[in-house]
């Protein structure tokens, strides 16, 4: 059992340093793009517009993929797209390596044998024989619990028991890790709000210039204003949609495993 939460732990230590990891890379490449590519065209396109305006030329305003996104709040936003599509990725990939490991043959036990309590240890080493990370695997800790327990009680409803509460800690254990995502998701429509008092502040201190004719201040503030909660929502949208593809994996695996050790551990044990 030590074993098994120093596995966990380990997991968790690993987890920490990759989303620190992803955080950073996520700001370095976003930023980079931004600066490079993003506010030049946008500064271009807009110096383009000034220019027409002041040769006196009747000008409908584009509204470019670079004008719409140049502003903080858009970047702030992209990085955090980047940063929890990162963690969900990890996530995702571990679930599915679990889910691998549901077809290899884990208990050699034949259709019409029977495990009595003096097989559990025996029945134990080859799951403890495994690479330590498909030890802490949720499946190879739940047949080992389930083992160790119809060694020790001889009782097969305790069996059930202890299978169905490392399952059940599981899934609390794989909610709560979402925490981080879900605050992301979050997060990602307040920045677009701020963006939006940004703007509407910005075009509020420039009113008096509209007055005397000058709309283009106002106007360019708006549009920071309405462009940051516009890609905000959309970027939420999308978090929010893999969020729960994620979860949705997550359940069936729980259930697929708790399925799995009912039909090819429960059915097949026996007290005297």
């Amino acid at each position: 059992m030590s074993t098994n939460n120093q596995n966990i732990n380990n997991q968790l230590s690993s987890e920490f340093l990759y989303q620190v990891f992803a955080l950073l890379a996520a700001v370095i490449v976003v930023h980079s793009i931004y600066l490079t590519l993003i506010r030049p065209n946008a500064a271009a396109i807009m110096e383009a517009q000034l220019a027409r305006e002041a040769a006196g030329q009747v000008i409908v305003a584009e509204r470019s993929f670079y004008t719409v996104v140049k502003d903080y709040e858009q970047e702030t936003c992209f990085i955090l797209l980047i940063w929890a599509t990162a963690i969900m990725g990890f996530k995702a990939r571990r679930a599915l390596g679990e889910r691998q490991l549901l077809q290899q043959p884990l208990l050699q036990i034949g259709e019409g044998n029977r495990v009595l309590p003096e097989d559990a240890r025996q029945m134990s080493r080859p799951l403890e024989a495994l690479p330590a990370q498909q030890r802490g695997f949720l499946l190879a800790r739940a047949l080992l619990a389930g083992l160790q327990r119809f060694g020790a009680t001889r009782n097969i409803q305790d069996v059930s028991g202890a299978i169905r509460d490392v399952c059940d800690g599981e899934s609390d254990r794989l909610d709560s890790e979402l925490s981080m995502v879900r605050y992301i998701a979050w997060a990602i429509p307040s920045i677009g709000f701020i963006g939006t008092v940004r703007g509407i502040g910005e075009a509020l201190s420039q009113a008096h210039r509209a007055v005397q004719g000058d709309i283009v201040g106002v106007t360019s503030s708006l549009g920071v204003a309405f462009n940051s909660t516009y890609i905000a929502l959309v970027i939420s949208i999308v978090v929010m949609f893999c969020m729960h593809q994620l979860q949705l994996l997550q359940e069936r695996q729980v259930l697929d495993i708790h399925n799995y050790c009912d039909q090819n551990l429960l059915r097949h044990l026996k007290t005297d």
